[in-house]
């Protein structure tokens, strides 16, 4: 069966949902996920299935549930998304660190 998309697509599809993940803001610290480095991959499939793995800045941080229904929100603005088959899966190895974290969000933070 042909895929639906070509691999420049999916690439740009990718793109798109990475570049809406920017709009998930971290609460406590005011960063977006993607330059604080939580996010470690992006699954797009065919049929618009989606899976992201990210991590959190601490095991025990409250606020998985708020940040899942953010990136709910944002990526309902991709038309290739299907909501109904994302999957956002917490990850814990590798452990995160200030060293993900892009020189943006460093310096915001004031982090050298």
């Amino acid at each position: 069966m042909a895929n639906k998309y070509t691999d420049k697509e999916v690439e740009d599809i990718k793109n798109r949902i990475l570049s809406a993940l920017e709009g998930v803001i971290d609460p406590e610290l005011g960063i977006d996920i993607i330059n604080l480095g939580l996010v470690y991959e992006i699954t797009f499939e065919d049929s618009g299935a989606v899976e992201i793995q990210m991590t959190l800045t601490t095991m025990g941080c409250p606020l998985a549930d708020l940040l899942t229904d953010q990136i709910h929100d944002v990526l309902s603005a991709v038309p290739e998304v299907d909501i109904d088959q994302l999957k956002v899966s917490l990850v814990w190895e590798p452990a995160w660190t200030v060293d993900k974290m892009s020189r943006y969000a460093r310096i915001a933070l004031g982090i050298r």
